[in-house]
């Protein structure tokens, strides 16, 4: 009978080749636009910084929980487990920021040219540069506990103070500092999550109210479904996974966190869940950011 860590050792594996893959296609794509002379959109920095980041997240998460999952328990000392845990949380945060950043700015440029939206489109441009640049000093600011609370387990070490993460070990929240840090970081993400959320929302809203508008034009001149309905669609299915992957993970990170005598199952699933977004989102984003920018 095949173990459960084999099972899993083989779905990180292709999940992490996957998400490279991708991400890496999405990164030369845009080096060859500019080489090619291609004139940059606006949200395409806000693309790169999210590019980067999934490659991060896979790159910092998914290659040790492999190695676990394979057996190598314990490979890394102190010093390696900090800057792991360190650089991915701050990757996972730019990649939820730019996720939501993208959803917002394209939500801004998608609205109707009237009076009451012209202040907001005429700035969107200008703001779009800086709000990428504060998203990685941000979140290295915001994590910058995390080395402390993250620890290696070899050499015999204690571990009764620290949760047993198969490589690496992360203290308890038995004290209220440490509580209140794990529910700030948890607090960042869902408003994240809300921003999207209201921004994918109002971008099917213009979608819908604009595709009633020219209607009749679209069943005379092309009865196949709108750019409308396609890009609504496809909205729909990215917040989605978006949603879904995101508040999964964050609620098993948080049973890891506070709950007692988590299991390994447990370990593998949270880590699963995590890497599913940075490894669908360039194939989910490729589809999603061509049919809106041609609307916009």
């Amino acid at each position: 009978m095949i173990s459960t860590d084999l099972v899993m050792g083989i779905i990180f594996v292709s999940q992490t080749t996957l998400g490279m893959m991708g991400n890496s296609a999405l990164l030369c794509c845009f080096i060859i636009n500019e080489f090619s002379g291609i004139k940059a959109r606006p949200t395409d920095l806000i693309v790169k910084s999210l590019t980067c980041a999934n490659f991060m997240v896979l790159l910092c998460k998914g290659i040790p929980q492999t190695m676990a999952a394979f057996g190598w328990t314990y490979f890394l000392d102190s010093i390696a487990c900090k800057l792991v845990f360190y650089f991915h949380r701050v990757a996972r945060g730019v990649s939820l920021g730019s996720t939501a950043l993208l959803s917002f700015f394209q939500a801004i440029m998608i609205t109707p040219r009237n009076a009451k939206y012209k202040y907001f489109k005429a700035r969107a441009y200008n703001v779009i540069g800086p709000s990428v640049n504060m998203c990685w000093p941000l979140q290295m600011v915001l994590n910058a506990l995390i080395p402390v609370l993250v620890t290696d387990l070899g050499d015999g070490k204690n571990c009764t103070d620290f949760r047993d993460l198969l490589y690496c070990a992360v203290a308890k929240p038995h004290n209220l500092t440490n509580a209140l840090y794990v529910i700030l970081l948890g607090s960042s993400d869902v408003m994240c999550l809300v921003l999207m959320l209201w921004a994918s929302g109002s971008m099917v809203l213009v979608l819908l109210k604009h595709k009633q508008r020219v209607q009749y034009m679209h069943r005379v001149l092309c009865p196949k479904s709108s750019p409308e309905t396609r890009a609504t669609q496809t909205i729909l299915v990215l917040v989605s996974s978006f949603v879904l992957l995101y508040s999964t993970s964050g609620i098993l990170t948080m049973c890891l966190t506070f709950v007692n005598g988590t299991s390994r199952g447990l370990v593998h699933a949270s880590v699963a869940t995590a890497a599913c977004f940075p490894a669908l989102c360039p194939f989910l984003l490729i589809k999603h950011y061509t049919l809106v920018t041609r609307l916009c």
